[in-house]
């Protein structure tokens, strides 16, 4: 298993370009499973995650190839409708495969999902909306067997605006005949960006973003070329990787809106942040100051998914700071490693406080999970001395050859 050796202190300065988004690209690649024609994604990153999402398609009979930095998916011919324990335990969003798969064969039987070791996460909402939908579900021996039926209503309401939840159930109404309505609907960039590339194979989607979506079904979804958004977990990392190093950095491929939330906090710790078209730029003062408070909420409050890097950034910044974690209940299992790096931390439950030191040194630490996992890499560039980071497969999940964009703005980071 690879490591990454870090020698800490350097100031991050330049230009990079962010890449398309993990989390959008895993539900369009669901959805591909829904159409009868080729898909091309450009730009699609090749994150472990995308590359294992590739491999459940082939599993049920579609195509997935790479050409160049595009991706070519081709389920013309798909005709399998189960996923086993071995393709879905690697990735959470194996998940997403039961809607399309009853949209498009009528029956599925997926197995349970995997994924990053962070919270219970149940798929309930996934299941009780698509019985709602008149689904016949039956959950046994660690799989989901599920058929489509006859729906009891077209109005669907979420208990809780459930990312995943609110896509599976956008997809599987997409060739649903009639209208269909989800309440209380996840507002997320990325259900956006899966309702575009819906709708450029010719679905019919209307008030994504919103708290109603609905969604009038239609026979069949052809191809089309698409790219997806760019990734605003990795956008957000690299603006508090230049704030903890004292850096000077433009991000392109940039969206801010998609940040606001974390780019507000970045200024009140007093960096200076100009927000472009589709980039941004960010200066940072020698020493930040405390953000005081974080609570983590769904889009477009701050997401749980920079929860860690914003702990990370706290343990060096002057005063104390609150992180209220309010999505997952183990999102704090990464503390334990950065303590190693003489962080001040103490949690209990879902309420984290921070106090910032003037220094933070290297150590010998493990990633837990995927955005753990980044946040030590910020501790180590920002740290005295070396850190070495054992188990980063965990972080290329989520970062394409994370070392190599931060080596192009100065760190001294490398794969070993």
């Amino acid at each position: 298993m690879a490591k990454f050796f870090i020698n800490g202190k350097n100031r991050l300065c330049g230009e990079v370009e962010m890449d398309t988004a993990k989390n959008a690209l895993l539900p369009i690649l669901a959805g591909c499973i829904m159409v009868e024609g080729k898909v091309t994604l450009e730009k699609a990153t090749a994150y472990t995650d995308v590359e294992a999402m590739c491999d459940i398609l082939r599993a049920l009979g579609g195509v997935a190839q790479r050409k160049g930095d595009d991706l070519e998916i081709d389920c013309s011919s798909l005709d399998k409708c189960e996923l086993s324990h071995e393709l879905a335990s690697p990735v959470r969003s194996s998940i997403f495969t039961l809607g399309p798969l009853l949209a498009r064969l009528g029956k599925a039987k997926v197995a349970y999902p995997g994924g990053c070791d962070i919270g219970l996460r149940p798929i309930d909402i996934h299941l009780s909306s698509l019985r709602q939908l008149g689904c016949k579900i039956v959950e046994k021996n660690g799989y989901i067997y599920a058929e489509k039926g006859k729906p009891l209503t077209r109005e669907v309401f979420l208990s809780f605006q459930s990312v995943g939840a609110t896509e599976n159930i956008m997809m599987f109404c997409a060739l649903l005949p009639g209208e269909s309505k989800i309440y209380n609907s996840a507002k997320e960039p990325e259900i956006v960006d899966l309702a575009r590339f819906l709708s450029c194979c010719g679905a019919k989607i209307e008030g994504a973003g919103t708290d109603v979506i609905t969604i009038i079904g239609v026979e069949r979804l052809e191809g089309c070329r698409y790219r997806a958004i760019s990734d605003r977990i990795e956008c957000g990392t690299f603006l508090i990787a230049a704030a903890m190093t004292g850096g000077e950095v433009k991000l392109e491929n940039a969206v801010s809106k998609h940040n606001s939330a974390l780019i507000e906090k970045l200024k009140t710790c007093g960096c200076l942040i100009k927000e472009g078209d589709n980039e941004i730029f960010l200066s940072a003062p020698k020493r930040l100051e405390s953000f005081v408070d974080v609570e983590t909420a769904v889009y477009p409050g701050f997401p749980t998914d920079l929860q860690p890097q914003i702990v990370a950034l706290a343990s060096i910044a002057k005063g104390c700071s609150l992180v209220f974690e309010n999505v997952f209940e183990n999102r704090f299992n990464y503390v334990g490693e950065l303590l190693k790096m003489g962080c001040d931390i103490r949690f209990k439950s879902s309420i984290c406080i921070i106090r910032g030191k003037d220094k933070i040194f290297g150590a010998d630490v493990v990633s837990t999970d995927l955005r753990g996992g980044a946040a030590l890499v910020l501790a180590g560039l920002a740290c005295e001395g070396y850190t070495t980071i054992s188990r980063v497969e965990f972080v290329d999940r989520g970062y394409f050859h994370l070392e190599d964009k931060l080596v192009q703005l100065g760190a001294d980071i490398k794969r070993i």
